[in-house]
This record gives structure tokens, C-alpha cells and sequence, in this order.
């Protein structure tokens, strides 16, 4: 088959290892629908780093993670870990290979399923037909600022972090939102707290220089509080929301609830082009290792499997196929079948890997796409 693309897989801890399995078995029913070929290779990160080699990001993964043509991951922590130092836990590999990798856009799409939206804490006509991306700035903010620490003792003890941002980091982010809402309906929202924050400010000023550049863009600001309320009041008023660091992480995951379950929610991390022509770039879901649920086939491996299917499309330019990988994931959710997070009234109780192997086995059966 050809023809061949490298992927690092990186399976971390608690439930990774068994959503990337399933994410791994849609790749090969992928290859086999569409006659390309992929080599996998598997590295530790996160606590099985730190099991392996010492560190959270051992060296021999990140030069793979450099070398390979995309990334899949699972996710990374767990409780036993909880009493090292915060600089050596497992989280830190995820910070470290975003950072090594130059991965500072990360793509969060929010897309309900109408076969879900009973399973919403929200009304289903509030949820029904949401189809969001965020857009969030990855590796600067308050996440990476220096200084940062903590000092003192007793009543004076405190402890500080830095938010700072520069004008060339917003420009390469901002640029990101606005080639994505060109590729959508031509709608950004940028999202800050201006009235408050100094980085806020330069933030917006920078946006709106910007929107010069692309006339067709509809361009709105809005404070991230207010964004917060939103998202529960009319999420569908959204099309592409354009965050700083922090913002993002928290407006993303509340956006994953209108879906029902941060199981649903993928993402993908991009960097720049490098030297060779291809871009850095990591896939995995939003959601944590949930070491709780580790080894039980519960859990719910759709994010990690929407994660392949956005690596697909932007690593590999295989679109349609990504999309019949959405399709095959919508007939199995509308045949019935639901793990326990998006369980709801006349629905079937499947495991990980039975729904796993339920879409993947789907993906096999539908009609070729139809190219023009």
C-alpha cells in the first residue's frame, strides 16, 4: 500500500492506552478502506516516562515526536504521582512536547450530534445542530510566563505566575483563527478581558490590526466572562473562537458539556512549518487519563478517534476520508450504541472497544466517497 506516513503514538496513562487502541484500529480499517499505509511507532510519555526513563518527556520520545510525520496521544497522569514535585509530574510531558514541538495552535472543535442532545444538561434546542472551533494560542500565556514560583512563609507566604503575550505571538494565532473562520462561515470571535488585563489589551489591538487583512471576516470582541455565559445561553451564535492560553483551556472544556461528555471532544495542536516541508503536529482528546476507569472498558474513546480523523485531515490531506470517519462515528451513535458518559433512555451499553470496533467495522461498510 502507499503511500507511507510515520506516526508517533504515545498511549500515556490510566485510560490512554485503551482509547488509542481503538483510535488505532479505525487507522487500520482506514487503511484498508483506502489503500494507504502508516508506520506506528510507540513512545512513553507521562507517567509511563517517568516509569521508564525518570522524566515525564524522555529524550527518545521527543526525537521521535521531531522526526515523525504527526503525533497521536492518549492522555497523560495519575494519582500516584501526586506527591512529586509539580516539575517532574507526569503533565509536565504535555507541556514540555507542545513547547519542544512549537505546537502554539491548538484546534478544538465542538460539534453535537443530534442523536446526543438529550444527552446535554442543556435543552436539546439549545444544543442541537452547535458546530464550534476554537481556536486557542498553546504555548505562551499564563501557562508558560516567567518569573513565576512561590516565596515566603506563614501569613506571607504567597505565590505568583506572569501573563505575558508579544505582538508576534497573537499575529501567528490570530492568523490561524482568521484562515479558519475563512474556511467556515466568515465569522471570528476573539475573546479577552480587555477592561482588566494588559495582555488583554494588546491582544485586541492586535486582532483588530489584523482584520484588515481579511475584509470578508465578520470580527467581534467579546470579555471572557461574558464568552463563558454565552456558550450556555446561544452556542450557536458561535463559528470560530479566538483565545489566549488560559481562556481556551476553560471555554473549550465547557464547550465540550454542550456535547454531553468531554468524551467527544478532539483536538489538534499545530506548529509551524519545519525545514522538510511538514508541520508539527499533535493529536488527543481534551479529556484527562481518568485513572479511575483504567483497565474497566468504559470509557468512551470517540475524542481520541475524532483525533485521528482531524490528524488525517490536516497532516495528511485525506478530508473525505476524515469525514466518512465522522459518519461511520454518527451511525453508531444513531443505531443506539452509547458507553455510560452519553448514556440515555432506550440506548445500548457498549465498552471501549466495543464501540470502537462498532465504527471501525462501519467505516469498512459505507460507500466509498464520491470525489468530483
Amino acid at each position: 500500500m502507499s503511500p507511507t506516513h510515520t506516526i508517533a503514538v504515545l498511549p500515556g496513562d490510566g485510560i490512554g492506552p485503551e482509547i488509542i487502541a481503538q483510535a488505532v484500529q479505525v487507522l487500520h480499517a482506514f487503511e484498508q478502506k483506502f489503500g494507504v499505509s502508516f508506520t506506528l511507532e510507540y513512545a512513553p510519555i507521562g507517567g509511563a516516562g517517568i516509569d521508564s526513563a525518570g522524566v515525564p518527556l524522555p529524550e527518545s520520545t521527543l526525537q521521535l515526536a521531531k522526526s515523525a510525520d504527526a503525533v497521536l496521544m492518549g492522555s497523560v497522569g495519575d494519582y500516584k504521582y501526586d506527591t512529586l514535585d509539580p516539575k517532574i509530574r507526569p503533565e509536565q510531558g504535555l507541556l514540555q512536547i507542545r513547547k519542544a514541538l512549537g505546537l502554539y495552535a491548538n484546534l478544538r472543535p465542538v460539534k453535537g450530534y443530534d442523536c446526543l442532545s438529550h444527552v446535554s444538561t442543556l435543552k436539546p434546542e439549545v444544543v442541537s445542530g452547535i458546530d464550534v472551533m476554537v481556536v486557542r494560542e498553546l504555548t505562551g500565556g499564563i501557562y508558560f510566563g516567567q518569573p513565576r514560583g512561590r516565596e515566603g512563609t506563614g501569613s506571607e507566604e504567597k505565590a505568583y505566575d506572569t501573563l505575558v503575550y508579544s505582538r508576534s505571538e497573537i499575529e501567528r494565532i490570530a492568523k490561524v483563527g482568521f484562515e479558519m473562520a475563512m474556511s467556515r462561515q466568515k465569522k471570528l470571535l476573539s475573546v479577552d478581558k480587555a477592561n482588566v488585563l494588559a495582555s488583554s489589551q494588546l491582544w485586541r489591538d492586535v486582532v483588530s490590526d489584523m482584520a484588515v487583512d481579511y475584509p470578508e471576516v465578520e470580527l467581534s470582541h467579546m470579555y471572557v466572562d461574558n464568552a463563558a455565559m454565552q456558550l450556555i445561553l446561544n452556542p450557536r451564535q458561535f463559528d470560530v473562537m479566538l483565545t489566549e492560553n488560559m481562556f481556551g483551556d476553560i471555554l473549550s472544556d465547557e464547550a465540550s458539556m454542550l456535547t454531553g461528555s468531554l468524551g467527544m471532544l478532539p483536538s489538534a495542536s499545530l506548529g509551524e512549518l519545519r525545514p522538510d516541508g511538514k508541520r508539527n503536529a499533535l493529536y488527543e482528546p481534551s479529556h484527562g487519563s481518568a485513572p479511575q476507569f483504567a483497565g474497566k472498558d468504559q470509557v468512551n474513546p470517540i475524542a481520541t478517534i475524532l483525533s485521528l480523523a482531524m490528524m488525517l485531515e490536516y497532516s495528511f490531506g485525506y478530508a473525505q476520508g476524515a469525514a466518512q470517519i465522522d459518519t461511520a462515528i454518527a451511525h453508531v451513535l444513531e443505531a443506539g450504541y452509547r458507553t455510560f458518559d452519553i448514556m440515555g433512555e432506550g440506548a445500548t451499553l457498549v465498552g471501549t472497544a466495543e464501540l470502537g470496533q462498532r465504527i471501525a467495522a462501519t467505516l469498512l461498510a459505507l460507500p466509498d466517497p464520491v470525489t468530483a
